[in-house]
């Protein structure tokens, strides 16, 4: 888990031809994550606290709670069912039907919320599920859980810093629990102070799955989410992810839309302010989007 490759993004000029050219686009795979996402990272640190802290495991009465709309909930099952720690999950019923096959593979406990009712409502679910049953549920909260960051912290910024031999010019990456950006960005401006950091802002409908619009009057922001380390913000939508998707997929790499959604970003950075060497992630694998159309006419 984690010590994922770092791959250069040679075909970005073919992308975006104005890029200056002087500009190197790098990717971190996290796709070859066990879980197939990036999510195993921070999920590993969770249920490790878990364990150690509150000794859940086969013989505990209590489970471990939390929501996802998908990847961090593949890794929970997953890693739940290896370490013997049981799961329950939280998730909206319109997540794709890979990710919930493979959550349920695993044997995690699903509570399937109303898509209607978005996700900012499976997250209050589970806390409230999680304050009401306290000797059932050991509320885990990846969207508060300190874990999250510093997963990102001390493992993924710290790789991307080794394998680039230092920070790169601009990062960027988007924001669901915000803890990738905020453990990253840590990370990348304790090595550079002035290193630029960007996200990607998705539209409200449709969306991008896995990315928080954070711009609508009562959006849940998360706890964990550093806003102060963002220099920029680029709204994306599905219609401009989709195509970074295909592109990759077309040379290898098999990535979701919100992995399109950060190419997106970081070439349009790239291109607006200049920047030489930049460094995003491919967040997860696109074998779990089939259901959703994001390959028909690919």
């Amino acid at each position: 888990m984690g010590h994922t490759p770092l791959v250069e993004l040679d075909f970005a000029r073919e992308l975006r031809p104005s890029l200056p050219a002087h500009t190197r686009v790098f990717a971190k795979l996290e796709t070859v994550n066990p879980g197939g996402s990036i999510k195993d990272r921070p999920i590993a640190r969770i249920l490790e606290r878990a364990r150690s802290e509150h000794g859940l495991g086969p013989h505990s009465e209590r489970r471990l709670l939390d929501s996802s709309s998908g990847n961090a909930g593949i890794a929970y099952a997953m890693l739940g069912a290896a370490l013997g720690v049981p799961v329950t999950l939280v998730v909206p019923a319109n997540a794709s039907a890979e990710r919930l096959d493979r959550i349920r593979a695993h044997g995690a406990e699903l509570i399937l919320t109303d898509p209607l009712d978005g996700y900012d409502f499976a997250v209050k679910e589970a806390a409230r599920l999680g304050a009401e049953q306290p000797e059932r549920y050991l509320y885990a909260c990846q969207y508060a859980n300190a874990e999250n960051p510093r997963a990102h912290e001390l493992g993924t910024g710290a790789e991307l810093l080794r394998q680039l031999g230092g920070a790169p010019d601009l990062f960027v990456a988007g924001i669901g629990t915000g803890g990738t950006l905020t453990g990253i960005g840590r990370a990348l401006r304790a090595a550079r102070p002035d290193v630029a950091l960007g996200t990607v802002v998705p539209d409200l409908f449709p969306g991008i799955e896995g990315l928080k619009p954070l711009g609508a009057p009562g959006d849940l922001v998360p706890e964990i989410l550093d806003e102060r380390l963002i220099d920029h913000r680029v709204p994306v939508r599905l219609e401009e992810a989709v195509p970074m998707c295909h592109a990759l997929a077309r040379r290898g790499l098999f990535a979701g839309p919100s992995s399109g959604a950060n190419l997106f970003g970081a070439l349009e950075l790239a291109e607006r302010h200049g920047y030489g060497r930049v460094a995003t992630i491919l967040c997860d694998t696109g074998e779990r989007y089939g259901s959703t159309g994001l390959w028909s006419g690919v």
